[in-house]
């Protein structure tokens, strides 16, 4: 039986590549419903053919990781796309971002763009962030959409991975595969100066084969709540935080008025950013006041 990943699914129906390269249409067996399975882009699977055109998807195997706003498994990293002006870069969403794909086991690379356009107390400042986020150990990318560079840019972070894009509305996700996919042609959204964001263009997830690597085009993450973290698993997605927590008094200091806490040290000499630490508050009190999950 042939194997195969799922590139994209519109309608109930799941476009397969399988080893040879051809591109199938198939449904999911009926049981997958009273089993509560539900076959993603990204996944890999074993197909039935029912015809010249038409098959059935057997089979989903183990996901290395999956999301669920967009729907899509076994990513291996996040590019998560972020102006530095129109709209203005964002330290808390970004934080929000970070927090919920570091959760899920995806590596976070960070591409700011328009730096073409920005004047330059709005580059000192995306600059001073991007020198933290590298602190840290994030890939950080600066470029603008049009750049006659991005291509060349952006492959040695591309080739071999299956990335999502993410990241600020109106910054140019779609404008930007269109950089790097020509014959695309994707709809790109207007910039709503009244809410300072775009509107969603992208009406199904798609896998594209860019730079050696696979590119998931997505409606984006509708949603970027922390329903999937306890409490005391958020401080691990704060990774410089993660990286001293050994160094706390107490074994499972979760960085609030524990005594002898050395992130709270390290945020009093600056070592750790007060805006990260921020963050981390304002996230931790928004799992405390969650609703009880039955």
């Amino acid at each position: 039986m042939p194997e195969g990943q799922i590139r994209k699914a519109i309608s109930g129906f799941y476009y397969v590549k399988v080893n040879d390269g051809e591109i199938i249409q198939c449904k999911g067996r009926g049981v997958f419903k009273i089993r509560g399975i539900s076959p993603l882009v990204g996944d890999f699977v074993t197909i039935v053919r029912e015809g010249d055109n038409d098959a059935t998807i057997t089979e989903v195997q183990k996901r290395e990781n999956e999301l669920v706003r967009p729907p899509i498994a076994n990513v291996d990293q996040a590019l998560l796309v972020f102006s530095i002006v129109e709209p203005d870069f964002s330290y808390h969403l970004l934080d929000r971002f970070l927090a919920v794909i570091e959760s899920v086991g995806i590596k976070p690379v960070i591409c700011l763009t328009k730096k073409d356009v920005a004047g330059d107390e709005e580059l000192h400042h995306a600059e001073t962030a991007a020198d933290y986020y590298r602190g840290i150990g994030y890939d950080v990318i600066a470029t603008f959409i049009g750049d006659p560079d991005l291509f060349l840019l952006l492959q040695p972070y591309l080739e071999g991975k299956t990335t999502v894009l993410a990241g600020q509305s109106g910054v140019g996700k779609s404008t930007l595969l269109n950089t790097l996919i020509p014959e695309l042609s994707l709809k790109t959204g207007e910039i709503s100066e009244a809410l300072g964001r775009g509107k969603h263009t992208t009406r199904h997830v798609e896998l594209l084969e860019v730079a050696g690597g696979l590119v998931a085009d997505t409606p984006g993450f509708s949603s970027l709540d922390f329903d999937h973290i306890e409490r005391d698993e958020l401080r691990d997605t704060f990774v410089e935080m993660e990286n001293v927590a050994h160094e706390c008094k107490f074994r499972g200091c979760l960085h609030l008025k524990e005594p002898g806490c050395a992130v709270k040290q390290k945020v009093g000499t600056g070592e750790i950013l007060q805006s990260r630490y921020s963050n981390y508050l304002q996230f931790l009190q928004e799992i405390t006041d969650r609703k009880p999950r039955y």
